[in-house]
């Protein structure tokens, strides 16, 4: 199995271009999760996964309460399947918020007053109240509890893995928060073993062919666990080399679509870059710099060309229309240019505007 077929059989699994969902909350269940540090990247990141669908799609099934926003794998945003938020936080959060302990030490954050701050939190959200970090900043300077500087976050994100708040709506550009146990519908607990073997299924089915290296990272499970995960369902895995490298994959039966001539806007931050350790079979090393300038973190949404990373792309909104810039990382054939432009229309209707002419910048 060599990299390219690696790149498709990864854009099939993760559906991006071939896709049989039905709606939002397959998407996201389907992934196990979904990076979620960017709110509009994040739709978008749904939407090309789901045929047909628009931006009002995905906000209507955040709306509807079927797929939520919080901080899960790794202690980041994530997006996940309403019915099983519970499950992963209760197998990611101990051990993060222990990892934490020390940061939170340092800046002066007990657990008695995260307490104090949950009782203050319940108080303001009970009966399906929403209320925006500011809002709910400014109800803890009122009781004489100090939000400055990294403190907010802190106190927020902690709250949070611990299972007491998680995103609501968005009031115009502003996130919300609300009480979890009353935004999302309680489902059945899920053991340790379980799991493990439940996150394991899903990561190797939907972003497979990928290593254990790779589930690790993904995860933020320790090496034993990430592995008594995969030991759990490597029966119902195929196992290939490639580069020295052993890849797991859930085989689905059927031939592996012709997707060498496919071309896709990727926002920045989504699943296809990020659920791996390594990304070498879909982005050469060289260009890693373009995609995170300066290695801060920041990912730019990307232009896939056969399943590799071949530029960046930005957008501009003017009026009822899209203007869409790629910058490849070097010339792209003009065999190519009616995919890309192609890519553009489905990212102009998934907003509900036109789309002007592809402009390359080299």
């Amino acid at each position: 199995m060599n990299s390219s077929e690696i790149a498709w059989r990864r854009l099939a699994n993760q559906q991006i271009g071939v896709s049989s969902r039905k709606h939002p909350g397959q998407v996201v269940g389907g992934l196990g999760a979904m990076q979620a540090q960017d709110y509009p990247g994040l739709k978008w990141s749904v939407a090309l996964r789901l045929p047909g669908a628009t931006e009002k799609t995905v906000e209507q099934a955040i709306d509807e309460r079927k797929i939520v926003r919080t901080w899960l794998m790794r202690g980041t945003l994530h997006l996940a399947a309403a019915e099983e938020v519970r499950w992963m936080l209760q197998l990611f959060a101990p051990r993060i918020m222990e990892r934490s302990a020390k940061r939170r030490r340092e800046i002066g954050l007990d657990e008695a007053e995260i307490k104090k701050c949950e009782s203050h939190f319940i108080r303001a959200l009970q009966g399906n109240k929403q209320r925006t970090r500011d809002e709910l900043s400014e109800l803890l300077r009122g009781k004489g509890i100090p939000v400055e500087g990294p403190r907010a976050y802190h106190i927020f994100w902690r709250i949070a893995l611990g299972g007491l708040i998680c995103f609501g709506l968005h009031q115009g550009k502003q996130p919300t928060f609300a009480l979890l146990e009353e935004w999302v519908p309680k489902a059945a607990a899920l053991s340790h073993e379980e799991a493990l073997t439940e996150l394991a299924k899903r990561y190797f089915t939907s972003h497979g062919p990928a290593t254990l290296k790779d589930f690790t990272w993904w995860s933020g499970l320790n090496a034993a666990e990430a592995k008594q995960g995969l030991a759990a369902v490597g029966g119902q895995l195929q196992k290939m080399q490639a580069g020295g490298m052993t890849y797991y994959f859930a085989e689905s039966g059927k031939p592996l679509p012709d997707l060498e001539n496919s071309a896709c806007l990727l926002p920045g931050f989504d699943e296809y870059i990020l659920g791996y350790n390594y990304r070498g079979d879909v982005l050469e090393s060289k260009y890693s710099d373009k995609i995170v300038p300066g290695g801060n973190g920041m990912f730019l949404p990307t232009l896939v060309l056969g399943g590799k990373v071949a530029g960046t792309w930005k957008k501009t909104f003017k009026k009822e229309r899209v203007e869409i810039e790629v910058n490849p990382f070097a010339k792209v054939a003009k065999s190519w240019h009616p995919a890309i432009e192609a890519s553009a229309r489905n990212y102009a209707a998934y907003m509900g505007i036109s789309s002007a002419p592809i402009k390359f910048t080299y």
